[in-house]
């Protein structure tokens, strides 16, 4: 018998999302499934932070359909949201700069069961284990990332919303993430990857959607990437 494919973590269907009245997202339809890592790819502006926040019911008005775990969520509250086992990490990261690494990683309160706990992190993220005394502004824009990543571990979320995780960091701390994306995708986490450079998760991503004005302009799954680099190239401005 054929094996079962991976269930839905997470679908959107006519995804509408508004800022004021300022109208953002125009239909999008994406899925994602269990153990997957999806990548959002454009230009700045695009879209693509967007479809994040509206996931978790961050932006001022929504419509359509959004469906994590098989939940309708376009009608809850952003706490609820979370519950169902949602983490989210800003490209902005959100770090308690009056507490230490340690304290950061104390503080989330778990949405489920199954959070990591600090033994396991520090054995996954060394760098935090050795400043974990250490205040969030006495650390590098690197280790802020990782520890940005290293919280929503804790909280026992599956499914992971991460926005440029790259951004303006070196190439070999780059390089550290794409290894630990590659490790929680073996540990069957599932991720959206906000992304600008897909050859950051080009070995990694099961599908690539590409997002222009607010709409789905490709979707290019894993196997069809190589011959889509020159399309990619033009989508994205390179």
């Amino acid at each position: 018998m054929p094996e079962a494919e991976p269930r839905e973590m997470l679908r959107t269907r006519g995804l509408q999302a508004w800022y004021g009245e300022s109208h953002i997202l125009h239909g999008i339809d994406l899925v994602v499934r269990e153990g997957e890592v999806v990548t959002l790819l454009g230009r700045n502006g695009a879209g693509r932070t967007t479809i994040l926040k509206a996931i978790l019911g961050m932006v001022g008005r929504r419509s359509g359909s959004i469906e994590v775990d098989g939940v309708e969520t376009v009608g809850m509250p952003t706490h609820r949201i979370a519950r169902l086992g949602i983490g989210y990490c800003p490209e902005e990261r959100g770090i308690f700069s009056n507490l230490t690494v340690e304290e950061n990683l104390l503080l989330p309160r778990e949405v489920r069961a199954g959070g990591l706990p600090l033994e396991e992190i520090y054995a996954m993220f060394p760098n935090l284990l050795e400043r974990r005394g250490s205040l969030g502004t006495r650390i590098s824009g690197g280790e802020q990332q990782m520890l940005a990543m290293a919280r929503i571990l804790r909280t026992g979320a599956r499914l992971l919303l991460l926005d440029e995780i790259t951004e303006g960091l070196a190439p070999v701390i780059v390089q550290s993430l794409h290894g630990l994306i590659g490790k929680l995708k073996a540990k069957g986490f599932t991720i959206v990857l906000v992304e600008q450079n897909f050859h950051f998760a080009a070995n990694l991503a099961d599908r690539h959607y590409v997002i222009e004005r607010g709409m789905i302009a490709d979707m290019i799954p894993c196997e069809d990437l190589v011959a889509s680099t020159g399309k990619l190239n033009q989508y994205l401005g390179v």
